[in-house]
């Protein structure tokens, strides 16, 4: 029995609530508690000098929200605007603050519960994003979707950072 399911007996493992959607043929999921709303994807302000993957900001209820191409953020080309292309709102803490960012993903495919004991640690070598931003791998049935870690894949310091060296660079 692995030390993330501690339970005795037959006692059912704790199981997460995860949104999954695609990029491309990937399947990813994030914990639904962090998840706010999914909207379509729409007219978007673009923002001077900012990384290929801050793909804009939308006005949500009149807040200011800014949008992560996610397959820009894993290093691949910018996402093509398609039929299904959604954003996935979501909730980030930056410095202890609550802070709504806009994922953009090719399609929110569904909601699905993994237990504790299906989620295994994310891959050494051969992953197609970064290994910190995986949190695990979360066998479903007979494949593994990718179950990322929000709070280091879109760290929201680490990505100002990333912005403001990109304007030191343009500015040099």
């Amino acid at each position: 029995m692995s030390s993330k399911n501690s339970e005795a007996g037959d006692a059912p493992a704790v199981a997460t609530q995860f949104l999954t959607f695609s990029l491309g043929e990937e399947v990813f999921a994030m914990d639904i508690r962090t998840v706010r709303e999914i909207i379509q994807h729409g007219a978007m302000t673009s923002v001077p000098l900012m990384p290929e993957f801050v793909r804009g900001v939308i006005n949500l209820r009149g807040a200011v929200v800014p949008v992560i191409d996610l397959h820009a953020r894993f290093g691949r080309p910018a996402a093509r605007v398609g039929k299904k292309t959604c954003i996935v709102i979501f909730d980030s803490l930056r410095d202890g603050e609550r802070v709504e960012l806009g994922l953009m993903v090719d399609a929110v495919s569904e909601v699905i519960e993994i237990a504790a004991s299906h989620v295994e640690p994310p891959p050494n070598f051969g992953a197609a994003v970064k290994r910190e931003f995986i949190s695990g791998m979360g066998k479903v049935g007979e494949r593994f979707v990718i179950i990322l870690d929000a709070d280091r894949a879109f760290d929201v310091g680490e990505m100002a950072q990333l912005c403001e060296a990109r304007q030191l660079a343009l500015a040099a």
